[in-house]
């Protein structure tokens, strides 16, 4: 008798499923937080564990095998530009879909429950005098061991670069301490494969979580909003990451094909690092160099978060329509203007999207306390942003890869014949 075997993706999809029904089942019952959120928080922890080894290791082979520092400064400004002009698309279709759609008019205050963001409010009184510049000052790490510790992507990515260069720089004495980290990223990607086997387990336990604590019911009041930031972000990858991908000449499709398990996975997390080593993997094996993937993806998890900015356009659009605020075209523009530098200067931040808006909405006069009506459904558009930006920054890669005249066409070919195959 055949041994059926079920795909990971098939697997993670199941979880999902069951999580919803658990989490239905027993909605408002604190029992199941209590013994499903340790398998989840195990299963987040498991992947931030490997994140950060995988980063170093993976930057510093990449920077050592193009030992020239001027390509990879010209491939840095390429890469900030290209992030720059997605993201402000992304703005750009964030507020023409909530300026059409209005999700906002017509809402009724009194039936939406207020969720406590006093949290967000502490975070954002430490960041919102955190510009651009600062950013940039703080890329380079003053002790990296700290900078570790707090997972602070910039810093890190900044020392793996000038480390890479480094052993490049002193040739044959390099070799070993880059044999030691091309072995530590073999075998990091080894524990990758090896911790995506508790993915199913992972996202029942995070999704079971969510819907028992908000439930079915808390969606209605703002399904609007809920409905309108999806199909935005829908259209976004299907017109905006398909065109981009035409331009390049990729299927925006193939790469979906490609991502089906991460997409499903991070869409369930509503964690981008959850899927950040196996991202970085599937690209280079559909033909983009190490040294871009390692370098571009990454710094993108930073700098080039398309979803969240598609979703901080239309939420504040939202708040402002649901306290009767008419925005003129110079308060917008500002808006855009803002939520384009402070998305930058506070990256990494825990719950970033929220602290981007509570630190930007006063700008044009938007009561920040709006905020506290839609964080009850701020998980269920997470999840949706977050496969946004996991879309945008595998894209990217491609992009550059072609940009740079790097792409191998042969490998991409292959390798989606081996997706076809085993299907």
């Amino acid at each position: 008798m055949k041994k059926v075997k079920i795909s990971l993706a098939w697997q993670i999809f199941i979880g999902l499923i069951l999580g919803i029904i658990v989490g239905a089942v027993f909605f408002g019952n604190p029992n199941i937080e209590k013994y499903l959120q340790p398998v989840g928080d195990i299963f987040l922890r498991l992947i931030k564990m490997i994140v950060i080894p995988i980063v170093i290791s993976s930057i510093i082979v990449g920077v050592a095998g193009v030992g020239d520092i001027k390509k990879l400064g010209k491939l840095g400004g390429k890469t900030i530009l290209y992030f720059e002009i997605i993201t402000t698309i992304a703005l750009l279709v964030g507020l023409l879909a909530a300026n059409v759609f209005q999700p906002g008019k017509g809402i009724d205050m009194q039936s939406i429950e207020q969720t406590d963001i006093s949290q967000y409010q502490e975070t954002t009184k430490e960041t919102e005098e955190h510009g651009f510049i600062d950013t940039i000052v703080q890329i380079v790490p003053e002790n990296l061991f700290a900078d570790i510790v707090e997972g602070d992507m910039l810093a890190i990515i900044f020392f793996s670069v000038m480390f890479g260069l480094g052993i490049a720089a002193i040739g044959e004495k390099g070799k070993p301490v880059l044999k030691f980290f091309q072995g530590t990223a073999d075998a990091m990607f080894y524990v990758t494969n090896t911790v995506m086997k508790f993915a199913p387990f992972g996202v029942f336990a995070l999704i079971g979580v969510t819907v028992s604590k908000f439930g079915i019911e808390s969606l209605i009041p703002l399904s609007k909003l809920v409905i309108l930031v999806y199909a935005a972000m829908i259209f976004f990858i299907v017109v905006v990451l398909g065109l981009t991908a035409k331009i390049v000449g990729v299927n925006i499709f193939h790469l979906v094909k490609i991502l089906k398990d991460e997409l499903i996975l991070a869409y369930s997390t509503s964690s981008s690092e959850a899927v950040l080593p196996k991202l970085m993997e599937k690209m280079e094996r559909f033909g983009c160099p190490k040294a871009i993937t390692s370098f571009v993806i990454p710094t993108g998890y930073s700098f080039n978060l398309d979803g969240s900015t598609l979703y901080q356009a239309i939420a504040a659009i939202f708040i402002a329509q649901m306290y009767g605020i008419d925005l003129t075209i110079t308060q917008q523009v500002t808006l855009l203007l803002t939520l384009m530098i402070t998305s930058k200067g506070i990256a990494g931040v825990p719950g970033v999207s929220f602290v981007v808006l509570l630190a930007t909405l006063h700008v044009v006069g938007i009561p920040a306390e709006g905020l506290a009506f839609i964080a009850g459904v701020d998980r269920i558009m997470d999840m949706m942003r977050t496969v946004v930006n996991v879309m945008g920054n595998s894209l990217a890669s491609v992009v550059m890869s072609k940009w740079e005249k790097q792409f191998n066409e042969q490998k991409a070919k292959d390798y989606l014949e081996e997706i076809k195959n085993a299907a």
